[in-house]
Parts: structure tokens; sequence; C-alpha cells
């Protein structure tokens, strides 16, 4: 009779896992999942950042475990689960904190450009920038223009968007949120300057 992957001992998950390779670790990965999630949203409380925070977590524990010392498998799970959670809660913040200052920023542009009278170089350099932003923004991913678009052109709250796009608000937030993510990624400040 085979046992249940909850049955089976720290020291025979270690063996297993060395013995067994990739596959092994999907049933170790399996048994501790719904613990691991429950950890890291517990700390976060946000289901994609749960989410994502648990796959990071299994790639930690997979490199880490050579030097895992018996200490108690579930408490080390544990700890590394709370330890990168809270990281991320930490990043998100420092994050919020960029956007807004980038927000910022480009109101500050916005106000300065309103207030001076363009020569038609600047006019010309204007519209090549427009130019530019808008092929950037058709290089996006489809699911992040529309929440873009909505939130920073048509200047819409998170309530209007969700209604729109038939999401829920905490969709919007999240759509947002990767498409900032994106943009960090994928275009550079000094191409806007």
């Amino acid at each position: 009779m085979e046992r249940r992957e909850s049955e089976i001992t720290e020291q025979e998950w270690i063996n297993k896992i060395y013995t067994g390779g990739a596959a092994a670790y999907k049933d170790f990965v399996k048994a501790y999942y719904e613990h691991v999630y429950r950890t890291a949203y517990a700390v976060l409380h946000h289901h994609q950042d749960a989410e994502d925070v648990t796959q990071e977590v299994f790639v930690q524990i997979y490199r880490a475990l050579p030097e895992y010392r018996n200490q108690g498998l579930k408490t080390w799970i544990t700890r590394i689960t709370v330890n990168r959670a809270i990281d991320m809660r930490r990043k998100l913040a420092r994050q919020k904190v960029t956007v807004a200052q980038d927000e910022q920023w480009i109101e500050d542009h916005a106000q300065q450009a309103d207030s001076t009278i363009l020569s038609t170089e600047q006019a010309i350099m204007l519209q090549e920038r427009k130019v530019f932003i808008q092929e950037e923004l058709d290089r996006m991913p489809e699911h992040y223009k529309d929440v873009i678009h909505s939130f920073y052109i048509d200047e819409k709250s998170y309530e209007e968007i969700a209604s729109e796009l038939q999401l829920e608000k905490k969709s919007v937030e999240s759509r947002l949120y990767r498409a900032r993510l994106w943009l960090k990624r994928h275009w550079r400040r000094e191409d806007f300057e």
C-alpha cells in the first residue's frame, strides 16, 4: 500500500528529491503548494502576488535544498515563504512610490509644456515623441493597453474601467500594476526626456 505524501517524513522527501530529480520535486511541490500559497497570502493579501511568491519560493527551496540541515522541513519552508513575501511587500511599496514619482514627473512636464509657447523645432520634437510613444504603446500586450489608456489618457477610475472591461476592480488594479511593470522593463526613461 502506497503512503500519501503527507505521511512521508522530511528525510524521505529529501532522499526522494535527490534520487528522483524533477519528477520527485513535482510531487513535493504538489504536497506543499497549498501551505506555501496560504502563508504568502496571509502576508500579502493579494492572490496574484501570493502566486508569484509561491513560484519563487519553490525555486528558492530547490536551490537551497543542499544547505537544508534537518531543522524541520515545514518550518524551514514557512520561514522562506514569509521572508520572500515580506520582500515582495517591501518591493511593492517601493514601486508605488516610484510610480507616484513618475506620475508627478509626467504632470510637471505637461504643465511646463502648457505654460510655454513651443518653437517650431520643439513642436516637431514633441510630435515625434508622441509618435514614438504611440508606437511603443502599440507593442504593449493588448490587455495592458486598455487599462493604461483608460487610466492615464481617459483619466477613468478603477470602477469605471472595471465596468467597461467587465472585470473586478482588483483585476483592474492588478493589470494596471503589471502594465506599469511592463513599461518599466521595456521603456527607458531617457527615451522620454
